[in-house]
């Protein structure tokens, strides 16, 4: 989000640190796990997924934060970081699948997509910063 803190905003941070803690609590034993061939089966797939869980949980806590910020102006701001984040993973995702369609670039595994997404938060705050006061 941005430097200005509304309770929304505080509410937010805290939600994003507790997800981002669970997300390497299950991360990491999660890749030892499966570096050591340690599990299979059903169980497998539960700790494949558990790791995603938090990153999803972190794509609902900025919906919460939109919901819940009532000054409208750091709620737009938000919109428009979101929406250059999207706009940049949507077409980078877009122009990579034909490229690989294409048999031009190798196979790229999908979880890169929110990385992607979350690189372009940062990009849409610094464009924001940049386009502060302008009408």
């Amino acid at each position: 989000m941005n430097g200005n803190f509304s309770p929304a905003a505080k509410r937010y941070s805290v939600r994003v640190i507790v997800l981002s803690l669970i997300y390497c609590a299950f991360l990491l034993p999660a890749v030892y796990a499966f570096k050591h061939h340690l599990i299979g089966g059903g169980l497998a797939w539960v700790v494949a997924v558990l790791p995603a869980l938090p990153i999803v949980g972190i794509f609902a806590a900025i919906g919460l934060y939109l919901v819940e910020e009532t000054d409208e102006y750091l709620r737009m701001m938000t919109v428009r970081q979101t929406l250059w984040a999207s706009g940049i993973m949507l077409s980078l995702a877009t122009i990579w699948g034909f490229l690989e369609s294409f048999d031009m670039v190798s196979h790229i595994p999908a979880y890169w997509a929110s990385v992607l997404w979350f690189a372009g938060l940062g990009i849409g705050a610094f464009i924001n910063k940049l386009t502060i006061g302008r009408g």
